[in-house]
């Protein structure tokens, strides 16, 4: 999020209502920048008109990234660096394999997936983060509105948001 943003904030009590406003403000031509929520709103992401997340092949990609480490790994190592006859078995034996591909597939694919979850999320060490309402992580229902990608006035977002069952409608701005 850049500096210098204007928003205007609709404050909600119960998430019946905020479900319901969703729907009646974007229905109004108003384009929602986000929901805050204490817990989880079931149908939310729905209403908001999120599209189905790419994570879960993401993980896959990862866990297969793992996997062929792991089978590489122990080729090269047990096979062809440093050969060792045990037990009469062969070099390159695949059912001693599994465990350890098993454990890096894990690894890799967990790892993985922290990593992609913190540069979606912008999470960064040295990063402030931006709280739009103190309130959106005890009671509240918080739907921020961005000024500049929309076209109505202040005011008109205001009505709007007034009109879909907001408590309070607030303005924030960030430098």
């Amino acid at each position: 999020m850049e500096s210098g943003k204007n928003f205007v904030l609709g404050i909600y009590d119960d998430e019946d209502v905020l479900l319901e406003a969703v729907t009646k403000v974007r229905d109004s031509g108003v384009k929602i920048h986000e929901v805050y929520s204490p817990f989880p709103v079931h149908g939310l992401e729905h209403a908001l008109g999120y599209k189905r997340t790419r994570l879960p092949i993401a993980a896959f990609m990862f866990g297969l990234l793992g996997f062929t480490l792991a089978v590489t790994m122990q080729t090269w190592m047990l096979g062809v660096d440093w050969p060792m006859i045990i037990g009469g078995k062969n070099f390159i034996s695949l059912p001693p394999f599994v465990p350890v591909s098993f454990e890096l597939t894990v690894l890799i694919s967990a790892l993985g997936m922290v990593g992609t979850f913190m540069i979606i999320s912008d999470l960064k060490p040295y990063k402030k983060p931006r709280m739009f309402d103190v309130r959106s992580t005890d009671d509240k229902h918080v739907m921020a509105v961005d000024l500049g990608t929309n076209n109505l006035s202040k005011d008109e977002i205001g009505k709007v948001l007034n009109e879909s069952g907001a408590s309070e409608v607030n303005d924030k701005n960030f430098d």
